[in-house]
């Protein structure tokens, strides 16, 4: 009897052929993407011509090379169950918060969909995602994010050799930094006028393109917000609420170079210190109970405050 894909670890090419609602097998190839989480599957969407160039090879001007495929779309499989169609459409509507508030410049750009879903002789609703692939360095709010960091991840791109500090890297990491403000300013709307937040805490979840834009590539995991004192976890037992607005504080002091308000409500309640050690302590547990390998979140992130 078939494994319901929503318990398996990883998925390969074949899992996905398998599944009654891939209509054309054979037109693309679908290759695991490294960053597959709790939440979801996530499968590069690949043209099999260029995989084929990457395993067997080009020959260009008398050199062979093996050029990556570089993915067409990502197919996102949520994990998530849902006990019928309302509940669907309700994570598709907190979805489509995220997409109102970021695009058209700062979220990947993802079209969602439901699908019949054939397991063991019956139909489940499975949520399922295309999105744009987007190519870029991570963005880690704990990260330093000063002028000589953004400039390694300039390098990482290929896009400068030296340490830079040329006029056109300066506009590079000053863009940076423009669109950072200004991403800040579009989520503390989103939190005040829908009261939800999306996960910017996990691993690998924020981009930075090589254009200097700042991409939220998983909108898998969207917290409501509520100004109360209990720390709520998600789903899976993280506390994604206050660690999300956390990595917001971190965004805006870094990247603006400026101190934040703390008389702001919204950092007053999320940051409050004895708030901040529960969900160290949530976050620990959560830790305890997850396999090594499974998290998408790093272990007890701290941010020295100068």
């Amino acid at each position: 009897m078939p494994e319901d894909i929503r318990d398996k670890f990883r998925l390969d090419h074949e899992d996905i052929l398998a599944l009654n609602f891939i209509r054309i097998p054979g037109k693309y190839y679908y290759r695991r993407h490294y960053r597959t989480g709790l939440r979801s599957h996530i499968m590069e969407v690949l043209n099999p011509q260029d995989v084929k160039k990457e395993v067997e090879g080009v020959t260009f001007n008398g050199l062979r090379w093996f050029p990556r495929a570089r993915p067409l779309k990502m197919l996102r499989i949520f994990r998530t169950r849902f006990s019928g169609l309302k509940e669907a459409v309700e994570e598709l509507e907190r979805v489509k918060l995220v997409t109102a508030f970021l695009l058209p410049h700062y979220v990947a750009r993802s079209n969602e969909f439901l699908v019949d879903y054939r397991l063991k002789g019956t139909m489940e609703l499975l949520l399922c995602g295309l999105q744009d692939y987007v190519e870029g360095e991570i963005l880690d709010p704990w990260g330093p994010l000063d002028y000589d960091h953004l400039v390694s991840l300039l390098r990482r791109m290929g896009l400068v050799k030296a340490h830079g500090s040329d006029k056109e890297t300066g506009q590079w990491v000053q863009r940076i930094r423009q669109r950072g403000e200004e991403f800040v300013r579009r989520l503390k709307k989103m939190i005040l006028k829908a009261g939800h937040v999306p996960d910017l805490a996990g691993v690998g979840n924020l981009l930075i393109t090589r254009s200097g834009d700042i991409r939220l590539v998983d909108i898998n995991n969207i917290s409501r917000v509520a100004f109360e004192p209990i720390v709520t976890l998600d789903d899976r037992g993280y506390p994604a609420c206050d660690k999300s607005i956390e990595a917001l504080s971190l965004l805006e002091r870094k990247l603006s170079g400026r101190p934040i308000d703390m008389a702001e409500t919204l950092y007053r309640v999320y940051l409050d210190p004895g708030r901040r050690k529960e969900v160290m302590e949530a976050e620990r547990r959560f830790h305890l109970t997850i396999e090594p390998g499974r998290s998408a979140y790093p272990m007890f992130q701290h941010d020295s405050r100068d």
